[in-house]
C-alpha cells in the first residue's frame, strides 16, 4: 500500500494515481491558482466526510465543487443569465459562484442547502485531475479548518500529514487568496466573499447588490474564524503610530507594503511587498513563516479595500478576530 501523505510531482503518471484515488473515495490535495484544494468526489458522501474529518470542518460549512467549465456545471446546478456572462468572464479563474443545485451533488457537500458552489480553476493540474476523473470535485482549502490556508505542497502536508491520500506539488499559489464567491441566483450578483476576481471586475460584467444575512451562509468560508496563526497576530492601518508596538516587549515580525512607523524599533523579521498583488499571494505563506520563526506576535498592515485590497483586508481581519 502506497504511503499516506506523500508531496509528488505534477506528473501525468501520479495526476492518475490521483484520479483513481479520488474514484475510489479518497482524499488528493492538489494545487489551484488560488490555494491549494482538498479534494474529493463531490458526488461521493462518504469521500465527502472524510475531508470534514481530515480538516476538523464544521459540517454547516459548505464546500466548492470544482468543475472543468460552464458545460459541466449545467449538470448540478441552475444556471441564471447572471451566472452565464460571470462564467464566460472569469472562468476558469479565481470565482466561485452559487447558484440552486439540481442533479446529485448529495446534502453533505452542499452543508444541506438548496445552493451549490461551483468553479472552473485556473490552473492546469486542477483542470487535468476533474478531466481524468471524470467526476467534479469538493476541495476547500487543504488545511486544518481556522489556520492559514496552504500555498505551497509543504504547507499541506505539516498541516494534514497523513490525513491525505496524496499530495501534488504544483508549485506555489499564484493568487494566493482563495477565491471570490458570489451569489448568482438572482438577475444581480452578491458577493459573498471577496477574492481574485475584485468587485470593479465584476462591476464591469454584471450588476451588483448588496449582500444579506439570508444569502450570507451559502458562502464556503464566511461562519468560522479563518486563517490564523498561532500566534497573536495585530493589524496596523498605516498610521504614523501605532502603540500597541511599544508597549509589547515581545519579539514582533512585521508585513506590508509600506514600512512600519519609526518609533515603534526594529522588527524581529519583516516582509515589505511591492504591490497588493504580492501581498495576496503571499500572504499566508508569512504568516507561517512567521509563526514557525520563534517570534511572539504578527503585525501586518491593512490595506484600503479596493482591488485586491479589500480581499487582503477581509483575510487578516478574519486571521485577527
Amino acid at each position: 500500500m502506497a504511503e499516506k501523505g506523500r508531496i509528488v510531482p505534477a506528473t501525468e503518471e501520479y495526476i492518475r494515481e490521483a484520479s483513481r484515488i479520488i474514484l475510489s473515495g479518497g482524499l488528493v490535495a492538489f494545487p489551484t491558482e488560488t490555494v491549494y484544494g482538498l479534494g474529493a468526489n463531490a458526488l461521493d458522501g462518504g469521500a465527502v466526510s472524510r475531508i470534514f474529518a481530515a480538516k476538523g470542518r464544521p459540517q454547516d460549512n459548505p464546500l466548492i465543487v470544482h468543475v472543468s467549465g460552464a458545460e459541466q456545471a449545467t449538470e448540478y446546478a441552475v444556471v441564471s443569465k447572471c451566472a452565464r456572462k460571470l462564467m464566460e468572464s472569469f472562468w476558469p479563474g479565481p470565482l466561485t459562484v452559487v447558484l440552486y443545485s439540481k442533479g446529485p451533488v448529495p446534502d453533505v457537500t452542499r452543508a444541506g442547502l438548496d445552493t451549490v458552489a461551483l468553479r472552473a480553476p485556473r490552473h492546469p493540474v486542477a483542470l487535468s485531475l476533474i478531466e481524468e476523473s471524470g467526476v467534479p470535485i469538493a476541495a476547500p482549502s487543504a488545511n486544518r479548518s481556522g489556520r492559514p490556508s496552504p500555498t505551497s505542497a509543504v504547507a499541506v502536508a505539516d498541516d494534514l500529514g497523513c490525513a491525505v491520500d496524496l499530495i501534488i506539488d504544483g508549485g506555489p499559489s499564484s493568487v494566493g487568496l482563495e477565491s471570490t464567491v458570489v451569489d448568482a441566483t438572482r438577475d444581480r450578483a452578491v458577493i459573498l466573499r471577496p477574492g481574485g476576481v475584485t468587485r470593479e471586475m465584476l462591476e464591469s460584467v454584471v450588476g451588483l447588490s448588496g449582500g444579506c444575512s439570508e444569502i450570507a451562509h451559502r458562502s464556503p468560508g464566511t461562519r468560522h474564524r479563518h486563517y490564523a496563526p498561532d500566534i497573536p497576530l495585530f493589524l496596523w492601518d498605516g498610521a504614523d503610530h501605532a502603540p500597541f508596538l511599544e508597549v509589547s516587549g515581545l519579539k514582533w515580525c512585521y508585513m506590508g507594503t509600506k514600512e512600519p512607523p519609526e518609533d515603534t524599533g526594529a522588527p524581529y523579521r519583516e516582509v515589505i511587498f511591492g504591490s497588493l498583488g504580492e501581498y495576496a499571494s503571499g500572504l499566508f505563506a508569512r504568516l507561517r513563516e512567521f509563526e514557525a520563526s520563534g517570534a511572539e506576535m504578527i503585525i501586518a498592515q491593512i490595506p484600503w479595500d479596493d482591488g485586491i485590497g479589500l480581499a487582503i483586508r477581509n483575510r487578516l481581519e478574519r486571521a485577527a478576530e
